[in-house]
Formats: C-alpha cells, sequence, structure tokens
C-alpha cells in the first residue's frame, strides 16, 4: 500500500472489526443500492471506501472485500 501508513492500520483495523461485526460499529457501515445491493461500505477517509459483504452464517461465514481504495462510485 503507497498510502499513508495510518490509512494501511487503519484498513486492518476497519476489517477485523467487520469481521466481528459487519454490519454495526465504527468508521459510519452503510449498505449499498442499486447495482451494488447486498455490498456495505464504510469510511476509511473522507477519499476511500472500504467495500465488503458477507457469505454465509455461523462457522461458515466469510467477509468478501470488494476494494478499500477509491470511492465505489469510482
Amino acid at each position: 500500500m503507497n498510502h499513508d501508513p495510518r490509512t494501511g492500520r487503519k484498513v486492518l483495523r476497519l476489517i477485523e472489526e467487520c469481521a466481528r461485526s459487519p454490519f454495526e460499529g465504527t468508521a459510519k457501515p452503510e449498505p449499498l443500492k442499486g447495482d451494488l445491493s447486498g455490498w456495505w461500505s464504510r469510511r476509511i477517509t473522507q477519499e476511500h471506501r472500504l467495500i465488503y459483504k458477507v457469505d454465509g452464517s455461523g462457522e461458515d461465514q466469510k467477509l468478501i472485500i470488494a476494494a478499500c481504495l477509491g470511492h465505489y462510485d469510482d
């Protein structure tokens, strides 16, 4: 990651939080609409978003990350 190291650390913290609690918590989690329905977004910085969805449930639950740099409408 060629960005500020703080941004990289924040991305890692958000991924860990999403794995524990995908639909609530810090960084304003919000469900996406339209073509991205089923995906969620959290703010990394004003410019960057973590875009993810949860697949499965229980022990089979997986966090799928589509993007962690940029914005969902880029």
